[in-house]
């Protein structure tokens, strides 16, 4: 196993939004970073600001739907960077759809991102975790799991699953030297979250903000130092939790 400072963080999502506040931090904390997103462009560049920074990092395009593209982005960075010891699965879609108008292709591929692309990414970097008996594992997944959200059936139901699969994981790999838990954001400004906003799909960060108990929106910082302590030594007797960084929006 690396040093703890040099560990393999792989970070899906990585080009905007909590994937890329997550790649910061882990760089910052000594981590070779990499990073992996459908936009590639985003990515890249991402990478190249860390490594102007003095860290080391890889941007890849890496489509989580696809496994032939985990496949392939696994492999790079176990060329690029040696085996991966830490993981935490960023890459997510949304959509705001009421019940009747979500279509079947509409479900399929809110699934196929935020759950099987979760699992498949687990799938892909666990070998190297197995092998070096020391993994940590960080699932993101949503509040609107827990509590409910309209018109988004499908966003729930897969966030939902990734905390289920969460459970299960840590459950098996508990023996293994690997800790699994997951942290579910509320609300986070993210491009993401801005892009709903202009939609008119929610009313807007700056009106919500203030509504959340400790009066203002979560920063993908915020979700990223609780990835860098879950990742850390200091997390290695956590396990197969559900880790709410919301500002107390759900408790």
């Amino acid at each position: 196993m690396n040093s703890a400072t040099s560990r393999v963080a792989v970070v899906t999502g990585a080009a905007s939004g909590i994937g890329l506040g997550v790649a910061r931090r882990f760089a910052a904390d000594g981590y070779r970073v990499a990073l992996l997103d459908r936009n590639a462009t985003g990515a890249t560049a991402a990478a190249s600001e860390l490594r102007s920074s003095g860290a080391t990092a890889l941007g890849l395009g890496v489509d989580v739907a696809d496994r032939a593209s985990i496949a392939a982005g696994f492999e790079a960075v176990r060329s690029e960077l040696g085996p991966v010891e830490i993981l935490v699965t960023s890459a997510g879609i949304e959509s705001f759809e009421s019940i009747l108008d979500i279509t079947p292709e509409s479900w399929d591929q809110i699934i196929a991102v935020n759950l099987t692309g979760t699992f498949a990414c687990v799938q892909a970097a666990l070998p190297d975790m197995l092998a070096a008996r020391w993994g940590r594992i960080v699932t993101i997944s949503s509040s609107s799991a827990q509590s409910g959200a309209p018109n988004m059936a499908h966003y729930a139901a897969s966030k939902g699953g990734v905390i289920g699969l969460t459970k299960a994981l840590a459950v098996e790999l508990a023996r293994k030297g690997i800790t699994v838990n997951t942290i579910p954001p509320s609300l986070v400004d993210t491009p993401m979250a801005r892009q709903a906003e202009a939609a008119g799909d929610f009313p807007g960060v700056d009106i919500v903000g203030p509504m959340v108990p400790l009066g203002r929106a979560g920063t993908p910082q915020d979700i990223a130092a609780a990835c860098s302590f879950l990742c850390s030594d200091d997390g290695s007797y956590i396990t197969g939790q559900i880790i709410g960084v919301n500002g107390g929006m759900y408790i």
